[in-house]
C-alpha cells in the first residue's frame, strides 16, 4: 500500500505485543522507521498472578514481548507500576520509557441524572445495582465480588441490590461458552445468588455510560489490570470505583477520594466496602463527584 501510494511513514504506533512484532518488520522495510510501542497487558505479570496452567500465556508470548521491547525505540507505559514491571520482569531501558496515562473522551462519558439512568437501562425505582464490566476471564476476579455479594445479601438494611455483569456471551450454547462463564454461573447457583445475580453480556459503548451513570458503585476486582480504563470511565460518569490495589487501579483510584482499595482475591474485605459505600447516600454522591472531577 505504502508503495503504491508513495507514501513515506516517518513514525510506526503499535499496540500490543503482536502488533509490535508487525511493526518491526515494517520498520526493516520502511528502512527504519522509528517504533513507538505500548503493551497494555504484560504476559509475564499474567503468568505471575494465574492460579492453573489453563491461566497462563505461553513462551512465545514472552519471548515474542521480549522482542518488541528489544526492537522499540520508545516504550509508552500507563502508570509508574508499568514501568515497574517492564524493567523487573523484562529489564527494559528505563531511558526508553515515557509514561503517558490513557484518557477518557468526557463528551461520552459523563454523569447522567441517576433516573434518567435508571429508566434506560430498565432498573425499577426500589432496585439498587452494582456493576461490573470487563472481559470475563480469572484475572478479573468476578468470583471474588461473586463472594462478597453473597456475603451482602446477609446485610438485610441493604435490600435488594443487584449485581450486574457485562461481558461476555452467557447465553452462548454450552459448547460455544468460556470456562470462566460457566464457572462463575455455576458459583453463582451454588451461593444461591440467582435472583441478585444478572449476566447482562456485552453491551454497545454508547449504553455503557447510562450503566455506569445508574450504578451506585463500580468494582473492579481484578488480580492484574495495566491502567483499569473501565474505572475510569466509571469515574468520569460520577461512579465511585471499588478496586483492588494493583497495577494501575493502585493510582488510578484514590482511596476515600474517588472509592475504595481492597486486596485482590478478598470477599471479605470488599464486602465490608460494598457495605459502607451502599449504606452512606452521601458518602457516595461525595466520591462520585470527586471522582467525575478527578476523570
Amino acid at each position: 500500500f505504502a508503495d503504491e501510494k508513495g507514501i513515506r511513514y516517518d513514525v510506526i504506533h503499535s499496540h500490543y505485543w503482536m502488533s509490535g512484532l508487525a511493526a518491526a518488520s515494517l520498520s526493516d522495510l520502511w528502512v527504519g522507521a522509528p517504533i513507538l510501542h505500548m503493551f497494555h497487558t504484560l504476559g509475564a505479570m499474567k503468568n505471575r498472578i494465574a492460579r492453573s496452567d489453563s491461566e497462563r500465556e505461553g513462551a512465545y508470548r514472552v519471548e515474542g514481548e521480549k522482542r518488541v521491547i528489544q526492537r522499540a525505540d520508545r516504550l509508552i507505559v500507563a502508570t509508574e507500576a508499568e514501568k515497574a514491571q517492564l524493567q523487573w520482569l523484562y529489564k527494559a531501558d528505563l531511558h526508553k520509557m515515557t509514561i503517558i496515562p490513557p484518557g477518557v473522551d468526557v463528551s461520552h462519558f459523563y454523569p447522567i441524572p441517576k433516573d434518567e439512568a435508571r429508566q434506560f437501562i430498565g432498573l425499577e425505582a426500589h432496585q439498587r445495582m452494582v456493576l461490573f464490566v470487563g472481559r470475563i476471564e480469572p484475572l478479573k476476579g468476578v468470583d471474588t465480588l461473586l463472594r462478597a455479594m453473597s456475603c451482602l445479601k446477609f446485610q438485610s438494611v441493604l435490600h435488594p441490590v443487584y449485581l450486574a455483569i457485562i461481558g461476555g456471551e452467557p447465553d452462548a450454547d454450552p459448547d460455544e461458552m468460556t470456562a470462566e462463564m460457566v464457572r462463575l454461573q455455576q458459583l453463582c447457583d451454588d451461593l444461591c445468588m440467582g435472583q441478585t445475580v444478572i449476566f447482562l453480556g456485552k453491551r454497545a459503548q454508547d449504553t455503557l455510560p447510562y450503566y455506569y451513570s445508574a450504578a451506585e458503585v463500580l468494582v473492579m476486582p481484578s488480580f492484574y489490570e495495566s491502567f483499569g480504563m473501565v474505572a475510569l470511565e466509571a469515574m468520569a460518569c460520577g461512579t465511585p470505583v471499588i478496586a483492588s490495589q494493583v497495577g494501575g487501579l493502585a493510582f488510578l483510584v484514590r482511596d476515600g477520594e474517588t472509592g475504595y482499595h481492597v486486596p485482590e482475591g478478598d470477599p471479605s474485605a470488599l464486602c465490608d466496602k460494598l457495605t459502607l459505600l451502599l449504606s452512606d447516600r452521601e458518602l457516595r454522591e461525595r466520591m462520585g463527584k470527586c471522582a467525575a472531577e478527578y476523570a
